[in-house]
C-alpha cells in the first residue's frame, strides 16, 4: 500500500500510512519508521502503541543491532481477521483462506460449470467458501472481514458489473459482489482474474521496488493482461486496463471473435483456439496440457502451433512493452507451462522492440502458478481493508 500524507508535511497534522510500511516491509521497526517518515521517534512511538492496543500491528522478535539495543520487529497481526477468496475460472475454480498477514491459511480447487449461470455458481462456490471459512475461525484466526473474487472476464470499476464475458455465457451485468455479500454479509471486491494473479506476483518474493512496473499475462483457455504501476494495480478508467485478448494480430486470418470483429488474439493464440485448431487438424486432443505434453514428445502440429501462439503474443505484447517500458513481463496460464510458448514469446519481444525496450525487461513465468490468484485475491482486499479509517494512526 502507498504512503499517504496529508497536511503540511513538516508539521504536527501530518498522518502517514505506518500499517502500509509494515506491510510492504518498508520499514519494520519504530526505528525505520521514524526514519522512512520523517516524524519523530516519540509521534511514532505513540502511533505504533494505538496500532497495537487496537490488535493490529504486534512487536515480535529482534531486529538487527546497529550499535545499540536490538529493535523489536513490527508485524500486522496475522490473527486479527480473514479474508476469504474465489478465483472462478472456465476450467478449474480455486478457492482460499488468508490471514490478515496475507499469509493463505487454506486452499481448495474444483470444477464448476459456469455456463449454469451467476445464482446457481455463486451460491455453490459461496457455501464452499463459507466452510473453509468456518474451519480457519476455529483455529482462533478470526473472523471473517471482506471477500475477494476474481472471474475470467472484464469488471467496470464503477460497479463492480461483469461486462460482455466471452467465457461466462449468462453472465453479462452480473454483480458479484451483492449475490455474495447478500451470503456472507461481508464487504466484497471483484476483479478480472488476470488482475488479481498480477498482483499475487507483487507477494512473497518479488520486491515492488525492484519491479515497480509489471505486465502479468495469463494465457490460458482464454487470454487476459494485469499491470502493475508504481507497484500497485492499474485497471484504467473503466477497468479494462490491459486487455489484450481483443487487440488485431496483424496478418493474422479472419476468424470470428466474439467481439465482432475479425483475428483477435484470444481467438488465434488462446488454448481454446489451439486446441480447437488441433482437431480441425485431426488430431484427437481435447485440452491444453495434452497439446503440451505432445510438444514435449516432439510432435510437430502441437510444437508449431503453440510456437505460433507464442510469436502471435509476443507480437501484441511487443507494442505494450515498447508503449509502458516495464521492468518485467509475467506469463501464467497453463500456455506458460509450455517451454515452446514461453521461448517464442520471449524471442518475438526481443526481435520487435527496440533494444532501449528491452535491455533491462525480466521475462519470467508465473511464480505462483496454482494459487497467484488466490494470494493476489487476498493482497486487493486487504488493500482495501487497511485503507478504512481504523488502521489509520
Amino acid at each position: 500500500m502507498a504512503e499517504r500524507l496529508s497536511g503540511n508535511a513538516a508539521g504536527p497534522s501530518r498522518t502517514v500510512d505506518l500499517i502500509g510500511l509494515i506491510r510492504t516491509g518498508r520499514a519494520g521497526s519504530r526505528a525505520e519508521l521514524a526514519k522512512a517518515t520523517g516524524l519523530s521517534p516519540s509521534t511514532v512511538a505513540t502511533r505504533i502503541d494505538a496500532l497495537i492496543a487496537r490488535g493490529h500491528v504486534a512487536e515480535v522478535g529482534e531486529g538487527e543491532s546497529r550499535g545499540g539495543r536490538r529493535p523489536r520487529r513490527l508485524e500486522i497481526r496475522a490473527d486479527a481477521g480473514l479474508v476469504g477468496c474465489i478465483d472462478l475460472g472456465v476450467d478449474r475454480t480455486s478457492f482460499g483462506v488468508a490471514d490478515f498477514a496475507g499469509n493463505l491459511l487454506a486452499e481448495h480447487h474444483a470444477a464448476l460449470d459456469l455456463a449454469a449461470g451467476p445464482e446457481i455458481i455463486l451460491t455453490s462456490a459461496t457455501a464452499r467458501l463459507k466452510d473453509m471459512v468456518e474451519q480457519a475461525e476455529a483455529t482462533g484466526s478470526g473472523r471473517l472481514r471482506g471477500v475477494s473474487v476474481g472471474v475470467p472476464g472484464p469488471v467496470s470499476s464503477a460497479d463492480s458489473r461483469i461486462v460482455a464475458p466471452s467465457r461466462m455465457p449468462g453472465w453479462n451485468g452480473t454483480n458479484a459482489a451483492e449475490i455474495i455479500q447478500r451470503e456472507l454479509g461481508v464487504p466484497v471486491i471483484v476483479n478480472n482474474d488476470a488482475n488479481l494473479m498480477a498482483a499475487g506476483e507483487l507477494l512473497n518474493g518479488t520486491d515492488p521496488v525492484t519491479y515497480p512496473h509489471q505486465i502479468f499475462v495469463k494465457a490460458g483457455t482464454g487470454i487476459g493482461c494485469g499491470i502493475i504501476a508504481g507497484g500497485e494495480l492499474y485497471k484504467g478508467s473503466n477497468g479494462w486496463a490491459g486487455d489484450i485478448s481483443h487487440a488485431a494480430v496483424q496478418g493474422a486470418p479472419a476468424v470470428p471473435c466474439s467481439c465482432g470483429r475479425t483475428g483477435c488474439l484470444d481467438v488465434l493464440a488462446s488454448g481454446t483456439a489451439l486446441v480447437r485448431e488441433m482437431q480441425l487438424q485431426g488430431h484427437d486432443v481435447q485440452t491444453v496440457e495434452a497439446m503440451i505434453d505432445l510438444a514435449r514428445d516432439a510432435h510437430p502440429a502441437a510444437t508449431g502451433l503453440l510456437r505460433g501462439a507464442g510469436v502471435m503474443t509476443g507480437g501484441v505484447l511487443a507494442t505494450s512493452i515498447n508503449f509502458f517500458n516495464p521492468n518485467r513481463l509475467v506469463l501464467g496460464g497453463v500456455l506458460a507451462g509450455s517451454a515452446v510458448f514461453v521461448a517464442a514469446v520471449r524471442s518475438t519481444l526481443y526481435s520487435d522492440c527496440p533494444p532501449m525496450a528491452t535491455a533491462e525487461l525480466v521475462v519470467e513465468v508465473a511464480r505462483h502458478p496454482q494459487t497467484g490468484g488466490l494470494r493476489g485475491a487476498a493482497r486487493l482486499m486487504l488493500d482495501d481493508i487497511f485503507s478504512g479509517e481504523e488502521f489509520r494512526a
